[in-house]
């Protein structure tokens, strides 16, 4: 088994539970951590034999276009389409961050993680 993992992507996008932040939107970090066997890419040398990082920023991307009102259901849905682009993956990871959420004090950010 081994990992492959994408850090740090940053999007400016509408999510929020507040409608105001629907409409204001805000920046957001997303952390994506696949797990599978990638013996036969290793020993082979091909990218068809292990998961294309360009099609996880590509799904990632694309969710991230589409308002949700909670953190978790954004994980949720890029868990969804990695697994459906990869279905043979052991496990999917991802981490979703809102920069400065408006909780009414001083907060750098807040993320969740999903693991599925």
């Amino acid at each position: 088994m081994g990992t492959i993992a994408l850090e740090g992507l940053e999007f400016f996008s509408y999510h929020g539970f507040y409608d105001e932040e629907q409409k204001i939107g805000n920046k957001y970090a997303v952390d994506i951590v696949v797990t599978a066997d990638f013996s036969e890419a290793a020993r082979r040398d091909r990218l068809s034999a292990t998961v294309n990082y360009e099609d996880i920023y590509r799904i990632t991307a694309g969710v991230m276009q589409q308002p949700a009102r909670l953190l978790e259901h954004i994980a949720h849905r890029i868990i969804e389409e990695i697994r459906a682009k990869y279905p043979d993956l052991e496990a999917v990871e991802v981490s979703v961050s809102k920069f400065n959420p408006p909780i009414g004090g001083v907060c750098h950010r807040a993320k969740i993680t999903l693991k599925e």
